[in-house]
């Protein structure tokens, strides 16, 4: 088994508008609501969302590539964590008004 890099965009390289998109979405938004709650690392089957594990796997990948989630491989687990500190220095205060709503 090789392993995959994942590529995530520096905090420089965030987009304002590629995370609003990425948090637009219910399923997205409940995935960054629970991670921002427990304030941990979680692997993405720990999830309970209604959608299928392809449809999981594009949301995941939606959250990654804007920058609002990080992911790594840990053996057969893929572990997730929110770039907090990375969005809140990159724009102060989004974060918590979005998670709030």
């Amino acid at each position: 088994m090789t392993a995959t890099t994942l590529e995530h965009p520096t905090t420089e390289a965030l987009e304002m508008t590629t995370v609003l998109h990425a948090l637009s979405d219910p399923v997205r938004l409940q995935i960054a609501r629970e991670l921002a709650a427990d304030d941990a690392v979680r692997s993405c089957g720990s999830f309970d969302v209604p959608v299928s594990k392809s449809t999981c796997t594009h949301h995941f990948r939606v959250l990654r590539e804007a920058g609002v989630i990080e992911q790594w491989a840990e053996g057969t687990a893929r572990m997730t964590r929110l770039r907090r500190a990375d969005l809140d220095g990159r724009f102060p205060g989004l974060l918590d008004a979005i998670l709030g709503a």
